[in-house]
């Protein structure tokens, strides 16, 4: 029994890494459909591979990480010859989701993001900070192989920074979602589910593609689905603002029409980030205040109950802490 155990444990690990290998194989080429061309360096405003990197580790543990590695490299193998150089992308790209989940362990960080200090660690921890890794190490190799000469360093390394980070911001939290879902929302809010749905479906695309530069109206919309939605309606109303918007500037369309290379990259990432940021932040403290407010509600209640029993001159009921339930 304890042979048989031991030999299913390495196979486990291995079905693990090949299928977050394929995860990550799969979403770096969905990145790679659109482009951006800065300083004659080819970068992808969005990296969702990042973002499944990171939800990966999170969510089976730092064992799987050689499908990261695995899933890097089918990446480069399909679009260049692998040399030996692309072992620091390959490096690079699997140390920044490590260290990101290693920061956010330290950090205490949950994953169903129901704290705003969840929402505040994944930010700064999880993307700003640990996408620095894959950024330097990928524009720090195209120095260093002549592909790129050091004065453009700086605008290629931001642009690659900002794609890895955008991907943790947008694909991470929707992954998790999806793992600590447990009930689907109440047959009654479908309804408004369904009015948001098709708002945006209108006004997301009108904005992202208008040449009046009103890609702030989907401010209200981010606000509506995390007040109403959370972290679910909020996310998924960025990830299709930040598709539309990307494909909007790299066919160099709407509000990025007209721009240059560099302030395409610019005005995209700021309003990607941006608009990242508050649905993230927002959907995160608007969860924990109505979990505080449950918790508040149910003391509350707890005391009515207490006091109750002692006015008729019964003793208080015990309650198991884990539980709550009365013994």
């Amino acid at each position: 029994m304890v042979a048989t155990q031991d030999l299913r444990r390495p196979a486990v690990l291995v079905l693990q890494a090949l299928v977050v290998a394929g995860c990550y194989y799969a979403a770096g080429r969905l990145g790679l459909y659109r482009q951006l061309v800065v300083e004659g360096a080819v970068v992808t405003p969005i990296w969702p591979a990042s973002g499944v990197a990171v939800a990966a580790l999170l969510i089976l543990g730092l064992r799987v990480w050689p499908g990261i590695a695995l899933g890097t490299l089918l990446i480069i193998e399909s679009i260049a010859p692998v040399h030996i150089d692309v072992l620091g992308t390959v490096v690079g790209n699997t140390l920044a989701p490590v260290c990101a989940c290693l920061l956010l362990r330290r950090a205490g960080f949950r994953l169903s993001l129901s704290r705003l200090r969840d929402g505040l660690a994944l930010v700064f921890l999880g993307a700003l900070t640990a996408m620095l890794i894959s950024s330097f190490a990928g524009a720090g190799l195209l120095v260093c192989t002549d592909k790129l000469s050091a004065s453009d360093f700086w605008p290629v390394w931001l642009a690659w920074w900002v794609g890895d980070a955008m991907g943790v911001l947008i694909v991470t939290p929707l992954l998790l979602m999806l793992y600590t879902l447990r009930r689907l929302p109440a047959p009654t809010r479908w309804k408004e589910a369904l009015l948001l749905a098709v708002i945006a479906a209108v006004v997301i695309p009108l904005a992202s593609h208008s040449t009046l530069s009103v890609l702030f109206l989907v401010y209200p919309l981010l606000i509506w689905a995390a007040l109403r939605f959370r972290l679910a309606g909020s996310m998924l109303c960025a990830l299709l603002t930040s598709v539309l918007a990307t494909i909007a500037a790299t066919d160099r369309v709407g509000p990025f029409e007209r721009l240059s290379r560099i302030e395409v990259m610019i005005k995209l990432q700021a309003f990607n980030g941006s608009m990242a940021l508050t649905a993230l932040l927002l959907s995160a403290l608007i969860t924990e205040q109505l979990n505080t407010r449950r918790s508040v509600e149910k003391a509350c209640q707890e005391l009515v109950e207490v006091l109750e029993h002692l006015t008729a001159g019964e003793p208080p009921p015990r309650r198991d802490s884990r539980e709550g339930t009365e013994r």
